[in-house]
């Protein structure tokens, strides 16, 4: 097995004026190592378009990833979807970038535009097969995978930006595939490559949208272990075991909590320096400790993580607060959403005396539902995600 994963990040953005978006991504994980990416853009726009495209992209990335021939699929496509009483076109187009074990992909196009390949930061000319199904011309490529590898897919929304506006005949599609080489090149993930693209297709759009507009971005990527110490254990004698197993761990560690750093400390047997420096007034600041990464408070700067990963989830607004901050939120978001891709929690149950004040609004419960709450989050994004208690 190689050392790779795919790292998937999409955003959209609707037409001026619809509440549902035309176009629909749907991501199916086939094992640890392989993942089906449809991207489908329905017919029009508004809820028949959304209906169209999420009906597309769950039959095909579920029946993919059963196993099933990309001519199943498309027939099964055809013969499920209703025909267009206006324009007698039946479903809605789509892209299908198939991960397989990290080390091939396959992608699959039908009438989207071309999905942008960028392999060592140039835009690589990647070969095409075209096939019949159904009457329809579908393009099929198979590529090996390479560390770098960035693969942009996009509905027809990106290239009509800024028709009658900026452009004449909209955003050619060889000014977009520049536009994010210069972007990849400087090494985003791909949820940031996402947002770049679609907020620079509104713009385009002079901020009113006349089209559903959508991009995913994959991303190949060597694994990065990263591990997250959060809270003392509940017996105190396996406060050296569990100190132990933490940073025995390949990667970056991260220690979040005062108890848990003055134990921390105490096992390295250094001291615990803390800043009294404030960057923000709603996250208590930082520590260090020789040896650990990233020292930081743990309830509240936890919580303030969880808002930033729920965010950088659905629009990806709050993305330029955290990117560039040095508080000690920011700091985690920075290493759990961008560096790391496999995330050990190690989590103490101990239930900490400061926390049974009745006026204050942390008990132990609260504590348990930060760690489940991010966990969650963090798989969303596609992080491998392993909790142990002690």
């Amino acid at each position: 097995m190689n050392n790779l994963c795919a790292e998937i990040g999409w955003k959209s953005i609707n037409h001026e004026g619809e509440q549902l978006c035309g176009d629909h991504v749907d991501i199916v994980e086939q094992g640890e190592n392989s993942q089906v990416i449809v991207l489908a853009d329905g017919l029009g726009s508004g809820v028949k378009a959304s209906i169209l495209s999420t009906l597309t992209s769950k039959i095909i990335s579920t029946m993919l990833a059963e196993g099933l021939a990309l001519e199943d699929c498309v027939d099964t496509i055809a013969a499920t979807l209703p025909i267009c009483s206006v324009r007698g076109v039946a479903y809605s187009t789509f892209t299908i970038i198939h991960v397989i074990a990290n080390r091939t992909v396959e992608i699959i196009q039908y009438d989207n535009p071309p999905v942008i390949f960028i392999r060592g930061d140039e835009i690589y000319d990647y070969p095409k097969t075209e096939l019949n199904i159904g009457g329809k011309k579908v393009l099929k490529s198979v590529i090996s995978l390479q560390e770098g590898d960035c693969m942009i897919a996009m509905s027809d929304g990106c290239p009509h930006a800024g028709i009658g506006l900026a452009y004449n005949f909209g955003w050619k599609w060889e000014d977009i595939a520049e536009f994010m080489q210069a972007l990849v090149a400087v090494g985003y993930t791909a949820k940031t490559l996402a947002t770049m693209l679609v907020d620079q297709c509104d713009k385009e759009y002079g901020y009113h949208p006349g089209d559903d507009a959508t991009a995913c971005v994959v991303k190949m990527r060597k694994r990065e272990p990263m591990n997250i110490l959060f809270g003392p254990p509940r017996n105190r004698d396996d406060c050296d075991r569990m100190m132990s197993l933490f940073f025995s761990k390949e990667g970056k560690h991260i220690v979040c909590g005062g108890t848990t750093s003055s134990i921390v400390g105490k096992y390295l047997g250094k001291p615990v320096r803390a800043s009294l420096t404030f960057e923000r007034s709603d996250v208590p600041p930082i520590a260090e400790i020789e040896g650990v990464d990233l020292v930081t408070e743990g309830v509240i700067t936890l919580s303030k993580v969880i808002e930033y990963a729920k965010d950088a989830l659905d629009k990806n607004e709050l993305y330029e607060t955290w990117s560039f901050q040095r508080d000690g939120a920011s700091l985690i978001c920075r290493l759990l959403f961008e560096e790391a891709t496999d995330i050990n929690f190690f989590v103490g149950r101990a239930v900490n005396p400061a926390h049974q004040n009745p006026d204050l609004p942390i008990n132990f419960n609260i504590k348990m539902n930060i760690v489940d709450e991010l966990s969650d989050c963090l798989r969303k994004m596609g992080k491998r995600i392993k909790v142990s208690y002690f």
